[in-house]
């Protein structure tokens, strides 16, 4: 049993020596793989995705016209924030916004062009709109953060959200992001390259040395041919494969 253990571990350790060996060997191979994904990655998010730009308002809840510093009215308003959230990007309000703008998409399709936030401790709505137009962004929020105000205090019967901030014409896309999208695409590419390396070095099975054909074979080397003048020194020969070999010892 301990002989079998010191054989085990002697060939793991042959084995990373081997693998190691391989990745030193191809060092340049996975340098390359990881600059070209690297680089692919980076062109097309350059030149293939479209440029996205985001605009930003913000809305103030209150929960009264009046007594605004009391207790009571600092709770209500808080949990008013999360219908809010709700209430702004539901159909209703979306519909209209689409219909004032002559904007030509589904309310669902402008439902995925806008996110809405609460910072904490805070009755501030935040909503974002983002769209491949920087003027069309800032446009489409100004809308929703209007249409929305109105809606609630019509449905709540109740003194509508204030705007507080207006959208503004973005100047600076929000996605994609290049350098991040060329980073992730170099890491991918070596991480690739690398399992495809180790990958042929565990199923590759051929005997090139003195030590495994005594290893799998279990017979020992009484001499050894030397390669003729003129060829190649990295010629190998296989044996067969190792699960096979060990069948047949263990016949």
């Amino acid at each position: 049993m301990r002989t079998n253990n010191v054989n085990d571990n002697e060939e793991i350790q042959i084995d990373l020596l081997e693998l190691l060996y391989k990745l030193k060997q191809k060092l340049w191979l996975i340098i390359l793989i990881t600059v070209l994904a690297g680089g692919c990655a980076g062109a097309y998010s350059r030149y293939i995705i479209t440029p996205q730009y985001t605009s930003a308002a913000m809305i103030y809840v209150l929960s009264k016209e009046t007594t605004m510093y009391s207790l009571t009215d600092l709770q209500v308003g808080s949990q008013l924030t999360k219908d809010y959230k709700i209430i702004v990007t539901s159909r209703p309000v979306l519909e209209e916004v689409v219909e004032s703008l002559g904007l030509n998409m589904s309310y669902k399709d402008l439902r995925k062009k806008i996110s809405v936030t609460n910072p904490t401790d805070t009755r501030i709505l935040s909503l974002a709109v983002q769209d491949k137009d920087p003027a069309q962004a800032k446009t489409i929020v100004d809308e929703i953060a209007s249409t929305a105000s109105d809606y609630i205090g019509e449905i709540m019967e109740m003194s509508p959200p204030k705007i507080i901030e207006d959208g503004e014409i973005p100047s600076v896309k929000t996605s994609p992001d290049i350098k991040k999208n060329a980073l992730m695409g170099a890491v991918a590419g070596m991480f690739l390259i690398c399992i495809i390396l180790t990958a042929s070095v565990i199923i590759d099975d051929s005997i090139r040395t003195e030590e495994d054909v005594e290893r799998y074979l279990g017979l020992t080397v009484l001499a050894a041919v030397p390669d003729r003048e003129g060829e190649s020194a990295k010629k190998t020969y296989k044996f067969g494969r190792k699960k096979t070999v060990k069948k047949k010892e263990g016949m």
